[in-house]
């Protein structure tokens, strides 16, 4: 399905126009090469932060226009289809279109950069050429993720799923914090590379099962078009390797047990605001590439896969959500919860049940705004201690002092959880009622995560918030005009998302269907709920 108005290629190209404005103001006419971030001109700090943030909120406007262009009817096809010849000799197009999952990851991707930029308003230690370049740089890494979420050929994926390394990189070891920042960027590059490397052999691989013309002996110049690859005849044994190398890359990008060690060093030593990027929109490409290539291109190669993938999944559950109850750091705690959420993500695809696939859908979006919400908060925590200190040791009271960060901390923190009420619980048990009905065991066994959950979240609050103020943040004031309307934006989306959720499954739920169909499974029947009360009985029988 298709639309008159190129909505995805005016939502990719708009962030590049606004990086560059950013990068070019205060360049030239005078403006000395640095000045701290107070520093007011015309081509101070101030403009570029300004440049950035309308930018960031025009695409907002542009990403409105492509919902009201978007059928939630169809939402298992992809609309507002643009394709057009790229490398016809490779069989590389540019095809872009969206079914309703990759709408909500285009507008988790383009909802929280403008947040982000707000967050990062007095950051990069008060030099304003490290700051307008650290926003431009944010707004380059909006536009290819919008565009990997788009991307309907192979091909044209593959060259976003690596492109994507490139700001992702700096934003890491350029902008992060800590002396051992450059090393994080390092070991994420590494991790990502060696992914995407073993994804290119498949790709490569993929490419020539297509039949070529018997004229010709050419492959069609659209031959990487993920409709025409969907349904070939494969080699099982060809399907099955094609299958890993794909899955590797995405699992690694997950991150999913055991590649997923560069995780925690990222969340460390990357501000909160690039941590939020990466973790809760970037990985979300991993998840996605699941969903939308591994299924329909594997089928068979899935289901075989299944088992292995579920007991990974269920690992990461528990081990991501154990560790998080033993850091000491907070953002690497909030990393580490990260690896637990991705576990039930990719249990619900791999179930193979319209429900459990549609509620890791939902959950990638939850997911993407509750860790957000929990790594820009935290941020801000960690901007009000005089040594700026990540150490959960370092504070304490800190409600008493500041009462509106420690209520926003907490509600970021139980929806973290799962609490009733609010966005991620909806998507949680629908990934759990949805996997029971197959793998009921799996189910059983990841149950306990939501316990630890509360013991990680509610732990830390107490130890942060609660109790006597320590001496260094005596004098630390609460949330101002700027970071009040951050909080307030992303609480207000987990409640909606939490207390009315039925909008968003319109763009979950067909997708989820045409998962399961693709992949050549059914719904299982309802599982049978034992009867645990005695039945009437009628007269003359007994009991």
């Amino acid at each position: 399905m298709s639309t008159g108005f190129p909505w995805l290629t005016v939502l990719i190209v708009w962030p590049l126009l606004a990086a560059a404005a950013t990068a070019l103001t205060g360049v030239g006419r005078g403006r000395p090469a640095a000045g701290p971030v107070t520093g007011g001109g015309r081509f101070g700090a101030g403009t570029a932060r300004t440049v950035a943030l309308v930018g960031a909120l025009v695409e907002v406007a542009l990403l409105v226009g492509a919902f009201t262009a978007f059928d939630t009817g169809a939402a298992g096809e992809h609309q507002l289809a643009e394709t057009h010849s790229w490398i016809p000799a490779l069989g590389a197009s540019y095809a872009v279109g969206v079914d309703g999952v990759g709408l909500l990851l285009v507008a988790l991707s383009v909802g929280l950069v403008p947040l982000v930029i707000l967050a990062a308003w007095h950051e990069q230690g008060g030099d304003h050429v490290r700051l307008r370049r650290y926003l431009a740089v944010v707004l380059v890494l909006e536009a290819f993720m919008v565009a990997v979420f788009v991307a309907r050929d192979v091909f044209l994926f593959y060259v976003l799923f690596e492109a994507m390394l490139i700001p992702a990189y700096f934003l890491i070891g350029g902008f992060g914090q800590g002396p051992q920042r450059r090393y994080a960027a390092v070991k994420f590059l590494l991790f990502s590379l060696a992914g995407g490397l073993v994804m290119l052999v498949a790709v490569v691989a993929l490419y020539l099962q297509v039949p070529a013309d018997a004229a010709t002996g050419l492959r069609p110049a659209d031959a990487f078009l993920t409709s025409n690859l969907t349904g070939l005849a494969l080699d099982p044994t060809a399907e099955k390797l094609m299958f890993c190398a794909f899955f590797l890359a995405f699992a690694i990008k997950a991150p999913m047990f055991p590649v997923h060690t560069w995780l925690p060093d990222v969340a460390g030593h990357a501000t909160p605001g690039t941590s939020t990027l990466l973790i809760c929109v970037l990985d979300k490409v991993g998840t996605f590439g699941m969903l939308t290539l591994c299924l329909p291109l594997f089928p068979e190669a899935s289901r075989w896969a299944a088992p292995f993938v579920i007991v990974l999944a269920v690992i990461s559950i528990l081990y991501g959500a154990i560790l998080a109850i033993g850091q000491k750091d907070l953002l690497r705690l909030v990393g580490y919860t990260s690896v637990s959420h991705f576990g039930f993500i990719i249990l619900g695809i791999f179930t193979f049940t319209s429900l459990g696939v549609a509620g890791s859908g939902l959950m990638m979006l939850n997911h993407g705004i509750s860790t957000g919400a929990l790594f820009l908060i935290a941020g801000f925590a960690i901007a009000r201690h005089p040594r700026r200190s990540q150490e959960i040791a370092d504070y304490g009271g800190l409600r008493a002092v500041a009462p509106v960060l420690g209520g926003t901390f907490l509600v970021a923190a139980l929806s973290a959880a799962a609490l009733p009420g609010l966005a991620t619980f909806v998507s949680e048990v629908m990934v759990f009622l949805g996997s029971y009905g197959r793998w009921p065991a799996a189910v059983l066994v990841a149950v306990p995560a939501v316990v630890l959950a509360a013991v990680y979240v509610l732990q830390t609050y107490q130890r942060m918030f609660t109790g006597a103020t320590v001496g260094e943040l005596q004098g630390a004031r609460d949330l101002d005009a700027r970071e009040k309307t951050v909080a307030g934006v992303l609480v207000a989306a987990l409640v909606v998302l939490g207390v009315a959720p039925g909008p968003a499954l319109d763009y979950v739920r067909a997708p989820g269907e045409v998962s399961v169909e693709l992949v050549g499974e059914t719904d299982p029947p309802p599982a049978a709920i034992p009867v645990l009360v005695d039945e009437p009985t009628t007269e003359g029988s007994e009991k």
